[in-house]
């Protein structure tokens, strides 16, 4: 049993660290209705603005590395890239190439898929841990305990108009330059934001969680690319408290195009053994 929990954390936390510290792409598309950015604009006036035009969208991609140094657990990489949608319903397949934490590892890596009231998991090293005899192992959400509930609540939170939106308490932010990326024209913005203001400004069923992820740190040290419909290409976000690091560079494109999330085939899927 406890080999099970090291194993089920393992793929939760890998899952969690891609999508909790974001700020949670590549080429992205213009969203529909997109104004272009005023050049004159301030740069923090930039980021309001930023905040504002995220919140119409309801899907996208995103690829990732999230870098994590811990003073007792060690170091951790986890690479991988999600794809997200909020409407008609929440829906998200997340796919991870590399995850390791203090030595341990997902030889393999790990995919999950949110879609409907279930979370479906592909991990070899947890199936073999569980005698799964399926490549999928479903876990409903009312009913999966804290592995279901841990991912869906970091799935909720990868919400890009509250990544966004904790950029915006910066005080000390400025233009950078103007720079491509993935070639996408974008204006380079750089600044710090001290944790607690920017927490303060997510909805408040998210403040808690959002604070226990960035607990340590006093000040995130971010780098923002935003095109000219005002939406973030790409986010880099770093910060270093009491011995413990981390470093994440996000990628976004796909702006409200269209997304198929379905769930694994019904012959490839068991359900979560219970011894």
């Amino acid at each position: 049993m406890l080999k099970r929990r090291i194993t089920l954390a393992v793929a939760a936390t890998g899952a969690a660290a891609l999508v909790a510290v974001a700020g949670c792409g590549s080429t992205g598309s213009t969203a529909s209705g997109a104004v272009p950015i005023q050049a004159k604009l301030a740069a923090a006036e930039v980021l309001e603005q930023a905040a504002q035009k995220t919140q119409e969208v309801t899907s996208y991609t995103v690829d990732g590395v999230v870098d994590v140094t811990h003073p007792q657990e060690g170091t951790g990489k986890v690479q991988g890239r999600m794809v997200y949608q909020s409407k008609p319903q929440l829906a998200a397949d997340l796919t991870l190439d590399t995850a390791n934490f203090g030595g341990q590892s997902l030889p393999g890596g790990a995919r999950a898929v949110l879609q409907g009231d279930n979370v479906y998991v592909k991990v070899e090293t947890l199936n073999k841990v569980l005698g799964a005899t399926k490549p999928w192992i479903k876990i409903p959400v009312s009913e999966g305990g804290a592995e279901a509930k841990q991912f869906l609540d970091q799935v909720q939170r990868f919400d890009l108009a509250n990544v966004t939106k904790l950029v915006t308490a910066s005080q000390n932010v400025k233009q950078v330059g103007t720079e491509s990326v993935s070639g996408v024209d974008t204006t380079h913005y750089g600044g710090t934001f001290p944790v607690d203001t920017a927490v303060a400004q997510l909805p408040a069923e998210e403040q808690a969680q959002a604070k226990e992820h960035l607990a340590e740190l006093q000040n995130v040290t971010f780098d923002i690319w935003v095109g000219s419909d005002g939406l973030p290409r790409k986010l880099t976000m770093s910060g270093e408290e009491k011995g413990g690091k981390f470093n994440a560079n996000l990628f976004f494109k796909g702006f409200n195009e269209p997304v198929s999330i379905a769930a694994p085939p019904a012959d490839q899927v068991g359900d979560l053994p219970r011894n």
